[in-house]
């Protein structure tokens, strides 16, 4: 019997933070901007913290990163600056320094975005719960609630798509780490997230329902919503 499967899997986590956020209008990586006291970063690590089952996470950073020493000053977890050009290649990175540190092949690798700020432990929980002992792994998702439409470069609606199997994508995805190493590696800087490259495989993603509350910070009044949702909760 090998190592990998003479004891249960661990669960580590993944937090790419390589990005500038230009979409944001910060005027800096948005990971580090102040919502609620806090830099965005912070309170997304705080809840991963708060889950017993994922043993240690891992913050990619860029190598030219010199701000989260003096944004996160207490950051206990592990930290690296092998960050990319892309998601991929930053989360590609993270799993390598995994590795270092003894993750295995079928230890579980949750991958969570440093913009969703809002993440509660118990979303979390129930993802892991949901995924433990499925073969492919899975993402907190949320079934779309609203009209889609499709438009045109002039800003007209060309088609009207159905919703009723539409899934909005969130974060924590939790896949093992040779699958999900493998997945990024052949689809490359294309893959927007990991469930998309797992699924260039053939493979298809169990879907968690999560809070549409779990949203990604990603435009200028995206920053006071947080700020409301987060101070609401105290």
């Amino acid at each position: 019997m090998n190592a990998s499967t003479a004891r249960s899997p661990r669960c580590y986590a993944i937090v790419p933070a390589a990005g500038v956020g230009e979409r944001s209008g910060a005027g800096q990586p948005k990971q580090y901007v102040t919502v609620a006291g806090q830099p965005m970063l912070a309170h997304a690590l705080a809840a991963l913290a708060a889950v017993p089952r994922i043993v240690q996470t891992l913050v990619v950073l860029s190598p030219a990163d010199e701000r989260f020493e003096a944004a996160l000053p207490g950051y206990a977890g592990w930290l690296a600056r092998v960050g990319g050009a892309s998601r991929a290649e930053s989360v590609l990175g993270g799993l390598a320094e995994l590795r270092r540190r003894g993750a295995l092949d079928d230890d579980w690798v949750l991958v969570h975005d440093a913009a969703r700020c809002l993440l509660q432990p118990e979303w979390v929980e129930a993802l892991i719960d949901a995924c433990d002992h499925d073969a492919v792994g899975g993402l907190l998702a949320q079934p779309v609630a609203d009209t889609l439409k499709v438009g045109d470069a002039a800003g007209r609606v060309t088609a009207t798509v159905d919703r009723r199997d539409k899934w909005v994508a969130q974060t924590p995805q939790m896949f093992r780490l040779a699958l999900v190493e493998r997945a990024l590696t052949a689809m490359g800087a294309a893959a927007t997230d990991e469930a998309s490259a797992v699924e260039r495989l053939g493979l298809s993603p169990r879907l968690v329902k999560a809070s549409v509350a779990n949203l990604k910070v990603t435009w200028p009044e995206d920053f006071a919503l947080a700020e409301r949702l987060l101070l609401t909760r105290g």
